[in-house]
């Protein structure tokens, strides 16, 4: 059994965890068919192992050197990887509005998303004020480590920079799907609150 094999059954076996994922973080593993069909540009196939409310999908890719990368395709046509393994992907999930922080990024600029990060984690905490017990336990449950947000950003940003060549996601037509970084650096429409 691999290391992504083990959470996904953790999951599966806690209905508190899988609701907090499910709810709070937007990863529900009774969402699988979002990702029926894709597969990366190369060829290579893809698990599909959840999806979020929006319609994207969150993939396994197949194995390389011990271990399955973990790629993320929004039902808006943005794609790439987020993480080398389900773990790490799951840290940042739970640890950072990523989506966001990839949509504001300038590009994929580092200190952009950082910038993006601070912003999007006082939006997080407002609206949902037990956010950062909700992460806790999430992570205690599933062995994983609660990592600073800025540590997330660096590799959030390393991560999704891999994505051209070996991560682009195609549809069933072979059309590729978009980078995942957002060219602005704030929300057009009266910046950050």
């Amino acid at each position: 059994m691999t290391s992504s094999d083990h959470l996904l059954d953790l999951i599966q076996s806690r209905p508190d965890v899988h609701e907090l994922l499910r709810s709070s973080f937007s990863f529900d593993i009774e969402r699988k068919r979002c990702g029926d069909g894709l597969r990366l540009a190369s060829g290579r196939s893809l698990e599909p192992i959840a999806g979020e409310f929006a319609g994207g999908a969150y993939l396994l890719c197949t194995e390389e050197d011990g271990r399955r990368p973990v790629v993320f395709a929004s039902s808006e046509g943005e794609g790439g990887l987020i993480a080398d393994d389900l773990a790490g992907a799951l840290e940042i999930i739970i640890g950072l509005a990523w989506q966001d922080c990839l949509g504001f990024s300038g590009g994929g600029n580092v200190k952009v998303m950082q910038v993006s990060a601070q912003h999007l984690e006082r939006s997080l905490a407002r609206d949902n004020p037990e956010i950062a017990e909700e992460r806790a336990a999430v992570a205690a449950a599933l062995s994983l480590r609660v990592v600073p947000v800025a540590d997330l950003v660096i590799r959030l940003q390393e991560a999704a920079s891999k994505t051209e060549p070996d991560y682009v996601v195609v549809d069933e037509d072979g059309q590729a799907y978009d980078s995942p970084f957002g060219a602005y650096s704030e929300p057009r429409l009266g910046g950050w609150r």
